[in-house]
């Protein structure tokens, strides 16, 4: 059994590994990570073999923290991940190299339409009728986008929303609110088959499924990291936020908007945002919480998002696709029976 794992921020650690008679026998960690000393290399591996293949994460990390020597030093890993690249060794996780990657920068399309392509699509991968797929958005209108459990009236000013022509939508998966309008945001979705995520748990998937694009931001001379549970930032505020939907059919949509040049009062003003969730943020006002891409890079939207496809396809490999037609009568109609409906909006007044 072979597993590996990217450490958000950190290195490679690969596992090989077989099971006999329900324990873990001939565990080779690997990696391009440091450790130190040498030997230690060693202590885990024989640590690792004899224990239950049925062991969580929690237990191998213990069982590896146990066997290092007074002082060891990992750099770029850690013994979570050891334990997390076993479990994808277990579980037999694909890599991102094991797909054929679909890659659509679409046209400008109406809000209700983003949100039903992205259950089509999902569902398109989880059915085995699409390869696992990037798509990079392209907004025709202001919106609000509320997460899935969010109750609409303590989130936006409806008013307000009307008076600036903010169309307001939920989307499937949980999370916050996202304001966006044409040209200020990049917002980008993932849909992926199960078997990529196997074996991390719910929070490690949203870093591991974002490391391509901090490693594209980092190329731009942006200091980005992962703030858990769904936040991209950097020391001078937050980027931009995750969200993640697992469907029926096995597959995972996890999608990113990051504010490229936001209009903060406008947000404000359409936003109910609460004094406790700035508190939360450890800032005083919103536009603060807003640190748009522009400031940090000189370039223009295009030119990130150009960079940004250019280091996936570095990375994972892809291929230019498009929306079929089937897709886009599919989800037109979608769109109108749910996406655009009073009911799907307010199914949390």
């Amino acid at each position: 059994m072979h597993g590996e794992f990217k450490v958000p921020g950190g290195k490679l650690v690969v596992a090989d590994l077989e099971v006999v008679d329900g324990k873990l026998s001939d565990v080779r960690v690997a990696g391009d990570f440091f450790l130190d000393p040498d030997s230690a290399l060693d202590d885990i591996n024989i640590a690792l073999n004899g224990v239950s293949s049925e062991a969580d994460t929690d237990t191998i990390a213990r069982v590896v923290r146990e066997a290092l020597p007074p002082g060891a030093q990992l750099l770029g890993f850690s013994p979570e991940a050891v334990a997390t690249t076993v479990r994808r060794a277990l579980t037999h996780a694909a890599g991102w190299k094991d797909y054929d990657w679909q890659i659509i920068h679409g046209e400008p399309l109406a809000p209700a339409v983003q949100l039903a392509l992205d259950e089509v699509l999902t569902t398109a991968v989880g059915e085995g009728r699409r390869k696992p797929t990037l798509r990079i958005w392209e907004w025709a209108s202001p919106a609000v986008i509320l997460g899935s459990f969010q109750s609409l009236r303590n989130e936006v000013d409806r008013e307000k929303a009307a008076k600036y022509g903010v169309e307001v939508v939920r989307r499937i998966s949980g999370g916050g609110a996202m304001f966006v309008e044409p040209e200020s945001a990049i917002t980008y979705s993932l849909y992926v088959p199960g078997e990529l995520v196997q074996g991390l748990s719910f929070a490690d998937s949203y870093a591991f499924l974002d490391e391509w694009v901090l490693e594209a931001l980092r190329a731009l001379g942006i200091e980005a990291v992962y703030k858990p549970l769904n936040d991209i930032t950097s020391p001078h505020g937050k980027i931009g936020g995750a969200a993640q939907k697992r469907l029926g059919s096995g597959a995972v949509l996890h999608h990113v908007t990051m504010s490229y040049d936001m209009d903060a009062q406008k947000m404000v003003k359409v936003l109910r945002i609460g004094r406790e969730k700035l508190s939360d943020k450890g800032t005083t006002s919103a536009q603060k919480r807003v640190d748009p891409l522009r400031s940090q890079t000189g370039l223009s939207r295009q030119e990130i998002i150009s960079y940004m496809l250019k280091t996936f396809v570095e990375l994972h490999g892809g291929t230019a696709s498009e929306v079929t037609p089937e897709e886009y009568e599919e989800a037109e109609r979608l769109a109108e029976q749910k996406f655009s409906t009073e009911k799907w909006l307010r199914r949390v007044p």
